[in-house]
Formats: C-alpha cells, sequence, structure tokens
C-alpha cells in the first residue's frame, strides 16, 4: 500500500459499523486474476487510522479481474471483539483502467456490506 499526495486508482475505506468509527490497521491483500483462473498479489498493507487505504499507485493498472482480501480476525481480535467472518473477499472486475475505482468496506462481527464507491 503507497502513501503521499496521489491518489491511486484504487482505495478502499473500512467502517465498523458496530461501533461507528474507522477500521484502522485492518490487514490486506490485493490479488489479480491470473489467465489460468489462479490469484497472484500484487500488494498488501493495512488501513490507516481512518480506515483508509490505496493500492497500485506504482504498479500496472490493467483490465482484469481483482480480489481485495480483509483479514477482519485480525481486526476483531485485536479489537477485544470475537467476529464470525474471519476474512472478507471481495472480488470485482476493472473494465476501464484510465477510471478511479473506490470499495468500501462496511464491517460488523456477524456482516459485511460492500459496494463500487466514488
Amino acid at each position: 500500500m503507497s502513501s503521499g499526495g496521489v491518489v491511486p486508482p484504487l482505495t478502499t475505506h473500512i467502517l465498523d459499523t458496530a461501533r461507528g468509527v474507522p477500521a484502522a490497521n485492518v490487514p490486506m491483500i490485493l490479488y489479480i486474476r491470473e489467465v489460468d483462473g489462479s490469484w497472484r498479489q500484487l500488494e498488501a498493507g493495512y488501513t490507516n487510522h481512518d480506515g483508509r487505504g490505496g493500492f497500485l499507485r506504482d504498479l500496472n493498472w490493467q483490465e482484469a479481474v481483482y480480489k481485495l482480501y480483509f483479514d477482519t480476525d485480525k481486526y476483531f481480535k485485536n479489537s477485544g471483539v470475537t467476529g464470525f467472518y474471519p476474512y472478507v473477499e471481495v472480488v470485482f472486475q476493472i473494465r476501464d483502467p484510465s477510471q478511479h475505482y473506490h470499495v468500501p468496506l462496511l464491517l460488523s462481527p456477524y456482516g459485511y456490506s460492500t459496494y463500487r464507491g466514488s
């Protein structure tokens, strides 16, 4: 995950809806699906103090299927909470690499929701 003043082409924002706070320090991994259907890791990082993260600033963004993996088990354990979902995987397809893509995650110990943000 990169930092700095330039907005990366892929961003995320995780909100802990049970506690009403940003989900800080959530481990995240970005994968790309290869032609043979396997997944190749591109980048890994953590959400910042505001629950935000960005990817691909220094990578070649291309038309493909990607997967964001969020280690929710580690987040909940660090928060002193028992969760039901040990991880969340969000799979999405990029058809226009010139666009910015924002993939928010609304998270609670017993549920989650995601959508394409702006």
